[in-house]
């Protein structure tokens, strides 16, 4: 039973990075960084449905790409891992006797914090010495990373609304 979840689970975060690389034309250029709403949207999704660590590998694995393919940047790393990571265990460890539906809400509020605070803070060295930036200040990518993860996380409680009718 147990690997039936698994390879469940392998074959959904398949299909969710698979939509965030397809769809990563879709960005919104703010700065030095292009904010990805659906990677934010996908990361919701990944956290509530598969936990935390399936959705930080996908986070990874969808940035990866995205850098290979040209159409992201090294920022992409901090910003959405984090917040796939603060989702996911806002949703498993938060409230965890609520139900999903009053879940979901956490889930986004664990996003919006990790990728738009923690992970604008985390972009700030990896802007400064990986890609040679001199950025302004340690809070640069703060307000670009909230707008791209708030337009995800309405992004994904549309569709998860829409899942659970």
């Amino acid at each position: 039973m147990n690997k039936k979840v698994s390879i469940q689970k392998l074959a959904i975060s398949g299909v969710l990075i698979a939509l965030a690389v397809v769809l990563s034309g879709f960005s919104i250029p703010i700065g030095a960084s292009k904010c990805f709403p659906i990677q934010h949207m996908v990361n919701v999704i990944a956290g509530t449905l598969l936990g935390p660590w399936y959705a930080v590998g996908m986070a990874f694995v969808t940035s990866l790409i995205r850098l290979i393919m040209g159409t992201g940047t090294l920022l992409a790393f901090p910003g959405s891992m984090v917040g796939a990571l603060c989702c996911g265990l806002a949703f498993r460890y938060i409230f965890p006797k609520w139900s999903f539906a009053k879940r979901v809400p956490i889930a986004f509020l664990g996003e919006i914090i990790g990728t738009g605070i923690l992970g604008g803070i985390a972009a700030y060295p990896v802007a400064r010495f990986l890609m040679g930036a001199a950025p302004a200040g340690l809070f640069i990518y703060v307000i670009p990373f909230l707008i791209s993860t708030v337009a995800g996380s309405i992004l994904a409680y549309v569709l998860i609304r829409l899942f659970q009718k």
